[in-house]
């Protein structure tokens, strides 16, 4: 699995089964929640760029873009751990 997302995404759980032996399930994520969150990912990264741009041309902070990309880090930061809960 080379795609760190959807390792990231990806859920196992151990259980002990019949006669004592432990089985190990592997629940795949759903590929619209891995280009999700791809696409916050990549937006996040762009808005980042367009900050630092902006800074660095305008010298002003923009606090929309900043807000946009707070709500982006948020969404997928809640994303991952409840995924894993």
């Amino acid at each position: 699995m080379k795609d760190w997302v959807k390792r990231a995404l990806t859920k196992t759980i151990q259980r002990r089964g019949s006669r004592g032996k432990i089985e190990v399930i592997v629940v795949q994520p759903n590929e619209k929640l891995v280009l999700g969150v791809k696409f916050a990912i990549g937006m996040t990264v762009c808005l980042s760029a367009l900050e630092i741009a902006h800074m660095a041309f305008l010298s002003s902070w923009n606090s929309e873009v900043f807000a946009i990309i707070t709500g982006l880090i948020g969404t997928v930061s809640g994303v991952l751990i409840s995924q894993h809960a």
